[in-house]
């Protein structure tokens, strides 16, 4: 596995959450083709997190999966000194995991709600705090947002859409698998008129924790193909 057009993460280590399906995934096999050590997390999907961790171990690449509920702080102050134990720092930490629970207002369970917030913004917020203590100067912290934060395309996703734009107010932060069932819809409001594949989101993150992208902090970057133009 080598790093692609001089941009390499030789020596760094990545911490990705969320990182055995869709956009997480695609983050992970960027950023260790790019050359970094990373370490992510899964809670459901072992069995994707075990042949993504034996893909990449295969290529030549430095992997770590970690079971770890996004939704429990202690689990991720965790992984965190999980990753530190077995690789000495964190360079580049990298929130990914989220979870849609969709349904309206009039009727959405205070126990739905509160576990959207715990999986899509508390852990964030852990995630940083822990991450951060980690981390020497040159760190990148990245949130993976969604541009429902701005505007969603249908109903029951206001819960949604309201953790989502938490995580532009914490981070001023950063679409995959949970917009599949939406996609056609989504598409007609797009100006390119297709969504976004995972490559190029995982491109994205690849020059947002690289040294090109000294510069930027505390910005929210959107790569959503016009939809909020």
């Amino acid at each position: 596995m080598t790093a692609r057009l001089g941009r390499s993460f030789a020596g760094k280590v990545a911490l990705v959450t969320g990182g055995s399906r869709g956009i997480g995934e695609g983050i992970v096999k960027r950023l260790a083709s790019d050359g970094a050590a990373v370490a992510f997390t899964y809670f459901n999907s072992e069995e994707r997190a075990k042949r993504l961790g034996s893909e990449i171990n295969a290529a030549g690449g430095k992997v770590l999966p970690i079971k770890a509920d996004s939704g429990s702080a202690e689990d991720i102050r965790a992984t965190v000194n999980q990753v530190v134990e077995e690789w000495g720092e964190i360079d580049i930490f990298v929130n990914s995991a989220g979870i849609m629970i969709r349904g309206t207002i009039d009727s959405y369970s205070l126990e739905d709600f509160d576990r959207m917030l715990a999986v899509n913004v508390r852990a964030a917020f852990a995630g940083i705090q822990a991450a951060s203590q980690a981390m020497k100067d040159g760190g990148r912290i990245i949130l993976i947002g969604s541009n429902t934060a701005v505007r969603t395309a249908f109903p029951g996703a206001s819960v949604y859409s309201m953790t989502k734009a938490a995580l532009t107010g914490l981070v001023r932060g950063t679409a995959t698998d949970m917009s599949a069932p939406h996609a056609e819809a989504v598409k007609t409001l797009i100006p390119l008129a297709r969504m976004a594949d995972v490559s190029e989101i995982a491109g994205f993150v690849s020059y947002l924790a690289s040294e090109e992208a000294g510069f930027i902090t505390g910005a929210s970057l959107t790569i959503d193909g016009g939809y909020i133009a």
